[in-house]
């Protein structure tokens, strides 16, 4: 299994979450999940309104394209991102790695 997958035109990707990190950044993987690190710490759904507006910016998408659809209080997240106008770098060699 990979950490994304294609539904139409819309990408999904399985996250495994670190707030409080240092930066806010895509971190490899974890698992068969995408690692992402985010300075917000997770309280009040800060880490969850950071992550989407994190990946809106990494994928060239307004943050009403991107949604969380599972793992609201979890670091384990499945997110939805409409039609991306881009992949990240990051992301690209992260899907080619062994």
């Amino acid at each position: 299994m990979s950490f994304y997958r294609w539904d139409g035109q819309d990408l999904i990707l399985e996250c495994h979450l670190q707030p409080k990190a240092s930066s806010d950044a895509f971190a490899g993987l974890h698992g068969e999940r995408l690692k992402i690190r985010l300075t917000a710490p997770p309280v009040d759904g800060k880490a969850n309104a950071q992550l989407l507006a994190f990946l809106a910016r990494a994928f060239a998408v307004a943050k009403s394209q991107v949604s969380l659809e599972s793992g609201l209080q979890s670091r384990l997240k499945r997110v939805r991102i409409q039609q991306p106008q881009r992949l990240p770098e990051e992301l690209a060699l992260t899907a080619r790695s062994p």
